[in-house]
Formats: structure tokens, sequence, C-alpha cells
């Protein structure tokens, strides 16, 4: 009965599964889109800036010293991964056309996601100030890091915008560094009103699915690929995040992580980010092979959502049942 109960959908996992069918059928076109991407970044900054003044001082410096849980997070992501994408494009290049069998290795390759990352972390209560930390360095460093992994892999040349680096920071870590300074005044009116955090939380997540959705809809996701391929590839993005959070959750139990710790190692390290993704494969293919590129990216990032909200409820439901225990 417990697992049975965790199948069913509160409302947030409800409004998720909504907001992707609306943004397939009414997706964001024309003048909409830049409004929709402006809103989006302004909503991932007040995310922040109120993380920012959420945490405190002390939690904040053992989050960055936090070098063992990084450390796993990079493993995960740009090891783990890695092995996995190359296992599997062997396996599967003679099923798919080149450009989608390069496509996986290339979704296995890239870094993971900052905003959605650290708001799970936060919605199943785990170790925030840490997941910042790791969310954010995987995402600078992959920016060199996936170039470099995809030339050793496929002998791909390019170059990277760094431009992607000042956006990381304009749009993270600015915010969460203004919050945090603002502690002293707005932090105990934050701490006072967690369901405003949480609705800007949920909020974003919902938005970037839209967005996700939408762009899947306006680039012939769905039409692309053979209803049997389509079926294949849904099975092969679920067979890499559910096999990257079941090492990733065995690892951190057998090294000795707390739960918290536990909890951004899982969601830090079982992400692969599209905002990174599709600018860098700009420059690394040729136009005519993007969209194939891409596509096993955009399909596992929409379902890493999905699963990890569910994720995420589980974990925060367990660690209510612990703490109502405790009492």
């Amino acid at each position: 009965m417990a697992f049975l109960s965790l199948l069913r959908p509160d409302r947030f996992t409800v409004a998720l599964v909504t907001t992707a069918l609306l943004a397939t059928f009414l997706p964001a076109t024309g003048a909409a889109a830049p409004i929709l991407k402006m809103v989006i970044a302004g909503s991932i900054a007040l995310l922040f800036f109120l993380q920012g003044a959420r945490l405190s001082r002390k939690a904040i410096v053992e989050g960055v010293v936090h070098w063992r849980l990084h450390l796993m997070v990079f493993a995960a992501t740009f090891i783990l991964f890695p092995v996995l994408g190359v296992l599997t494009k062997t396996f599967l290049e003679s099923h798919f056309a080149p450009g989608i069998a390069l496509g996986i290795l290339y979704l296995c390759l890239l870094p993971s996601t900052i905003q959605s990352s650290i708001t799970f972390t936060s919605l199943a209560h785990g170790n925030v100030a840490a997941a910042i930390c790791s969310a954010s360095a995987s995402n600078v460093l992959g920016v060199f890091l996936t170039p470099l992994l995809m030339g050793l892999f496929m002998q791909t040349q390019g170059h990277v915008s760094f431009g992607e680096i000042g956006e990381i920071v304009l749009q993270i870590l600015v915010p969460f560094a203004i919050g945090h300074l603002a502690r002293p005044w707005v932090g105990q009116w934050v701490e006072k009103r967690r369901t405003l955090t949480g609705i800007v939380d949920r909020g974003a997540i919902l938005l970037v699915v839209y967005y996700a959705f939408g762009e899947a809809a306006i680039n012939n996701l769905w039409r692309r690929l053979a209803p049997l391929d389509m079926l294949v590839l849904v099975l092969v993005s679920c067979m890499l995040l559910a096999a990257v959070l079941a090492l990733t959750t065995t690892a951190s139990r057998l090294f000795g992580f707390s739960r918290r710790d536990e909890i951004a190692i899982v969601f830090c390290g079982s992400k692969k980010s599209l905002g990174s993704g599709v600018p860098i494969a700009s420059i690394l293919f040729p136009a005519s092979m993007i969209g194939a590129v891409i596509l096993p990216l955009m399909l596992f990032h929409q379902i890493q959502l999905l699963v990890c909200a569910v994720l995420a409820r589980s974990y925060a439901e367990r660690g209510n049942s612990a703490r109502d225990s405790a009492c």
C-alpha cells in the first residue's frame, strides 16, 4: 500500500502532466516565446534569491567545502554517464540513424542541470547549499568538458562560447549572492513564509516543463521517429536514468553520506542540461545533424523532470514520516 501511495499523483504531479499536455498542443510561439524565456529567467533568479536568503553562512561554507559530495556528483556526470553512453551507442547504432545514436552519447557527456537539480533537492529536503555549488560547478565545467569528451570519443572539433558562463553567473550565482547578503534584513521574513518559497520552486519547474515540451512540439519531436523507434528511445532514456539513480543512491549509502547529502548527489548526478546541451550542439555539429543529435536530449530532459518530481515527493514524505516518528 505504501508503494501504491507513491504512485498516486499529488497536485504537483498532476500540474506537471497538465502543463506538458498544454505545451504540446499550445506551445509558446512568436512574440510569446521570448516573453516566456524572460519570465523563466526571472522566476529562476527569484528562486535563487530566496534560497540565498534562507541559507545561513555556516550551511553555505559546509556546502562549498563538501568535496566528497562534489566528487561523487562529478564522477556520476562525467565518468559514469559517459561510460553508459558509449556502451549504449555501440549497442544501438545499428538500429538508429547515425545522428540519433550519436545524440545518445552526446546526452551522456553533458553537464548537470542547475535549476531543476537544486529545486528538486530543495523539494526533497536535501542539502541545498551543496547542490547549488555542485550543480553550478558541473554546469560551468561542462562548457569545457563536454566538447573535450566529445572530441575524445568522436574526434569532434569545435570551440565554446564563454557567454554561457556569464549567463550562468548572472542568472544563478548573482541572485543567490544578493539574497544571502540581504539575509539579515529579509531572512526571517522568508523563513516564516516557506509556502511562498515552495510556490516559487514549483512555479519555476512548471515553467521549464512548459517551455521544454513546447520546444519539442514546435520542433516536431514526436514525428521524427517511427513509433517503434520512439518507444525504444523512451526505454533507453528510462534505463539510463534508472541506472544512474540506482548507482548514485547505492554509492551514497556505501560511502556513508547523510540522507540530505544523498538527495543532493542523486538529483545533481542524474540530470542532463538541455540549456547547455542545445547551444553546445550548435557549435560542435553541422546544422543538418543538430536536430537528430538533440532529440534524445529533449526526450531525456522531459523524462527526468517527471521522474524526479515523483522521487522528490517520495524523499520528502519519508523525511516527514521519520520526523513524526522521532517526535
